[in-house]
C-alpha cells in the first residue's frame, strides 16, 4: 500500500487537540471548503445517531464533491481503533465504502510540553490497483494523488492550528 504522512506542531495541549478531533465538528472544521464535505449520517457503536464522541465502532457516512466538479463521491468510514494513553492518543478510521480500493487513516497526537504534535498517516490503494492490467495506470496516477493529499492535509493542519492556537 502507498502511504502519505504529515506532521505539525500545534501550540495547544494534547487534551484540547484530542477533544477537538474526537468530534464530528472537528472533522467539519478542518475539511477544506473546496472538498464540499457533507456529513450524511453518523451512527455510534451502539447504533445511536449523532454521538458526541467518535468512539471505536462509530460509522460515518460522508460525501464530497471536490471543487464542485462531477458527481458527489460517497464515502463510509468506520472508526476501528481509539486509544488515549499518558502523553499520546490516536484513532484510526478505515474506509468501508468509497472511491479508494483501500484507505486507513491514523490520526496520532503526542504531547510535547504544552504543545501537541499532530500526525496524520494514510495508507491507501488507488481504485483499480488490484485489477489485472490497471496496476500500471494506478502507478502513473499515484503522484497526482499525493498532490491532492498534500493540498488537503496542509489545509487541515493549518485550520487545526488556526482553531486551537
Amino acid at each position: 500500500m502507498a502511504t502519505y504522512e504529515r506532521r505539525t506542531t500545534i501550540e495547544a495541549p494534547l487534551a484540547d487537540v484530542w477533544a477537538f478531533h474526537s468530534r464530528v465538528e472537528g472533522l467539519e472544521a478542518v475539511t477544506p471548503d473546496w472538498m464540499n464535505l457533507r456529513v450524511e449520517a453518523i451512527l455510534g457503536p451502539d447504533g445511536e445517531p449523532d454521538p458526541d464522541v467518535l468512539e471505536a465502532g462509530t460509522e460515518l457516512a460522508l460525501s464530497i464533491r471536490p471543487f464542485g466538479v462531477g458527481p458527489r463521491q460517497h464515502w463510509t468510514s468506520l472508526i476501528t481503533d481509539r486509544e488515549r494513553g499518558d502523553g499520546s492518543a490516536s484513532f484510526r478510521d478505515e474506509m468501508v465504502r468509497g472511491p479508494f480500493d483501500r484507505w486507513e487513516h491514523t490520526h496520532s497526537f503526542f504531547a510535547d510540553g504544552e504543545r501537541t504534535v499532530l500526525r496524520d498517516r494514510v495508507a491507501y490503494e488507488l481504485p483499480g490497483s488490484g485489477v489485472a492490467g490497471l496496476g500500471r495506470l494506478t502507478d502513473v496516477a499515484a503522484p497526482f494523488s499525493r498532490v491532492g493529499f498534500e493540498a488537503m492535509f496542509r489545509t487541515r493542519h493549518r485550520l487545526t492550528k488556526e482553531r486551537l492556537e
